[in-house]
């Protein structure tokens, strides 16, 4: 399956992310190389890099929770991948993501990569709110990045546990 990704970048404060597009590209690209049984056919992700304000809004207007989170997904059509179609969008908060990545002793370009691929993940179906639907999706989400050459992020959890 091959994705076109549009990336808008909504906040300057990306600017600290220098080569934020191309690592959303690598990650995309990875995720779809590692999703099994990937069909043939394009599809499109719309990804906008913004601010801790721009999310914690869209938080408020669509999941009823007010305050910023890292990263949010909208599906337009969820577990649907399917010839040219337009898979959702995906939000990331700046702000949120460095926080995270200082707190977790990661370089921010890794854990951006992975919220870029958890939210696409979102996009296609996969869930976490079973424990076995986020035993697939963290797997999945590992073999992302070690495909990108970056550490599991949930090996790292387990370690500070």
């Amino acid at each position: 399956m091959k994705i076109a990704l549009s990336i808008n970048v909504a906040s300057s404060l990306w600017r600290g992310l220098p080569g934020a597009r191309a690592l959303a590209r690598e990650t995309i690209a990875a995720a779809v190389a590692e999703i099994p049984l990937a069909p043939e056919g394009e599809g499109e992700v719309s990804l906008r890099l913004a601010d801790d304000a721009k999310l914690r809004a869209l938080n408020l207007r669509w999941r009823g929770v007010d305050r910023p989170t890292n990263v949010l997904s909208f599906p337009s059509a969820p577990g649907r991948l399917a010839q040219s179609v337009s898979l959702g969008d995906i939000a990331l908060a700046y702000e949120t993501l460095a926080r995270e990545a200082d707190e977790l002793g990661a370089p921010l370009a890794d854990h951006y990569r992975h919220l870029v691929a958890h939210g696409f993940l979102h996009l296609i179906g996969y869930d976490h709110e079973t424990d076995e639907e986020a035993e697939r999706m963290e797997a999945l989400e590992a073999r992302i990045m070690t495909r990108l050459g970056a550490a599991d992020p949930y090996a790292r959890e387990a370690a500070e546990a």
